[in-house]
């Protein structure tokens, strides 16, 4: 990592769209399964990077919910990959204290590939090192709403009046329940948006976008990111002043 690098400074919690798979392996006259396959291969490595700089948390979009509209075969084959993927990697997982959680509308998917999840889960869920979440047939848009609606239950069940509502967090009922909200943003792939990813929870999260294809995303470019983050400002609608001194007096 370059020597601007503060290692204090680490985001304890990290967000990425693994966005490039396609192009990845376009540009090797190479199918597109050959690019999602390689894509596992650079979560890997991202998931050794962010333990070896003690970062908490890592996020990764895996599967959207608008991506049921791709092409059947293509759709058919990330399901076979994250059955496989979850197979072969779960035991590594626990092997190494990683708590693996999985966030998304799980009812869309198989019932054997609900089992592998719940399975996976169950064997990682009390180990205390990074925690990886894998967003799965998940929407922002959907989790506000799964919140929302959790959130009236509430009401309903336990008869609030209104003005007891503010009492709720809908943060509290979101499938990031418990998990501190990200601190860095990453995207690969050369895009600028967030694509419906944690709407709710990227509020005040700072945001790094990657021109680097997500199968090519390595130490140098994870490291581009940190530096980035590192030299950045976090106000949270404070001014810099106000920062500054906060942070001389910590």
């Amino acid at each position: 990592m370059s020597e601007s690098f503060n290692k204090v400074n680490v985001p304890q919690h990290i967000a990425i769209i693994m966005d490039g798979n396609g192009r990845w392996a376009a540009q090797r006259k190479k199918s597109r399964t050959y690019g999602h396959k390689a894509g596992v291969e650079a979560l890997k490595k991202t998931i050794e990077l962010c333990i070896s700089n003690k970062v908490e948390v890592l996020t990764v979009f895996a599967f959207s919910s608008e991506n049921w509209q791709r092409p059947r075969k293509e759709v058919d084959i990330l399901m076979a990959l994250f059955s496989s993927t979850l197979d072969s990697q779960v035991k590594k997982l626990d092997r190494n204290n990683i708590c693996l959680k999985i966030i998304g509308d799980k009812k869309g998917f198989s019932a054997s590939l609900q089992k592998k999840i719940s399975k996976a889960e169950g064997i990682t869920k009390d180990n205390t090192g990074l925690k990886l979440i894998i967003a799965a047939n998940y929407g922002g848009q959907w989790d506000i709403e799964q919140a929302s609606k959790a959130m009236l239950n509430i009401c309903h069940q336990q008869q609030l009046a209104p003005e007891q509502y503010a009492d709720l967090n809908i943060s509290d009922f979101l499938s990031t329940t418990g998990i501190p909200e990200p601190d860095l943003f990453i995207r690969t792939g050369g895009d600028h948006r967030i694509s419906n990813f944690l709407l709710w929870q990227l509020a005040y999260c700072e945001l790094f976008f990657s021109d680097t294809l997500w199968p090519d995303f390595d130490e140098k470019e994870f490291a581009l990111a940190l530096d980035d983050f590192s030299n950045r400002q976090r106000r949270f609608g404070k001014t810099g002043e106000q920062v500054s001194l906060s942070d001389k007096s910590a």
